[in-house]
């Protein structure tokens, strides 16, 4: 999962852009200059420059016919919420905060099995002697162990993870609808995402680094200017604990547990702990976002699905931006 900005004051703080390309107008031209801010926004993005791109999307939030929902969502009012209440409203914390991956686990088990059958097999076909099957071993383990030091086991994850796409169905679907959420909950709340990558492979390509997953990456100065500074707002912290949470809640909703997700639980944990938060402080934080973010998923099931369709195609950052403004209602935000 991408890091995260609370963004205020990046207008003023940017170049002059020049928008008057992009004026909002009425009825039958609305929907062209959408599209059109959107395409430049898709530019600026693949220019890395993300002052720009934030501006633009700015330029037209809140506006007839331009950007209705950045930023936009109805959230649930923050106190400290109980178990129980959340239980009422069919939340079962357990099934959603403690995800374990069973599929890529039942892959990586028969990989290993599939290693030792091989090896045994190998043995008896070219009658390998036992210091032959040692170096062989000791091959083995120093690919591991370097692949562990050097790439923080990414050559084992992007292996696993390309098995995985390739040969389950369900976790090739998984893994787009996780990352529909954090797309969608992030536009909800104001967080610009900046791209995304649904395969350790198409990361790697996109990247050209081992030690980065498929996600979605999100615009992050800010965020970043924050967390640096010890001092991260009550509504960038909000944000950032919804973001880190869509992508399980999404998984919990479709299927009734989460597999994925958690180094996105772990890196909210870390945040909390890193800004001095005390278990009660930190469980009500958690149990707000979990809520809000739920919520909001319910809410808006129509556009994510959508949503996930187009990411499952490869589109753009702004065609996906367009999706969800299509398919959320005036009377849902």
């Amino acid at each position: 999962m991408g890091t995260l900005v609370h963004c205020s004051n990046i207008i003023s703080s940017c170049p002059k852009l020049r928008l008057s390309t992009f004026r909002i107008v009425g009825s039958s031209e609305i929907g062209v200059s959408r599209r059109q801010a959107l395409e430049q926004v898709d530019k600026e993005l693949s220019k890395e420059d993300e002052r720009a791109a934030l501006s633009l999307v700015k330029n037209l939030q809140g506006k007839p016919g331009g950007l209705r929902c950045f930023g936009a969502a109805r959230q649930v009012p923050q106190r400290l919420y109980t178990l129980d209440e959340l239980r009422l409203n069919g939340i079962e914390t357990t099934s959603l905060l403690s995800p374990v991956d069973a599929t890529l686990g039942s892959i990586e088990r028969n990989l290993q099995l599939a290693a030792i059958l091989g090896g045994v097999a190998a043995w008896n076909a070219f009658s390998l002697s036992s210091q032959q099957i040692l170096f062989i071993s000791l091959g083995f383990l120093f690919v591991w162990t370097l692949d562990s030091v050097s790439f923080n086991g990414g050559v084992g994850s992007l292996v696993l993870d390309t098995i995985g796409h390739t040969f389950s169905q369900k976790y090739h679907n998984r893994v787009i609808q996780h990352e529909a959420g954090h797309f969608l909950i992030a536009y909800l709340v104001g967080i610009l995402p900046r791209g995304y990558t649904l395969t350790s492979l198409e990361a790697l390509k996109k990247e050209g680094s081992l030690n980065i997953q498929a996600g979605t990456a999100f615009v992050d100065f800010e965020f970043l200017n924050e967390v640096n500074a010890g001092k991260v707002s009550a509504s960038t912290l909000n944000k950032f604990s919804c973001i880190a949470l869509a992508g399980v809640a999404t998984e919990y909703l479709l299927y009734g547990y989460a597999e994925g997700g958690l180094a996105d639980i772990n890196k909210l944990d870390v945040l909390l702990k890193g800004l001095g938060f005390t278990q009660k402080k930190a469980d009500s934080q958690v149990r707000w976002s979990v809520l809000n973010t739920i919520l909001l998923l319910r809410r808006h099931e129509a556009a994510r699905a959508k949503l996930a369709e187009a990411m499952s195609l490869g589109k753009s950052v702004g065609s996906c931006i367009d999706i969800i403004e299509d398919n959320i209602n005036d009377a849902d935000i």
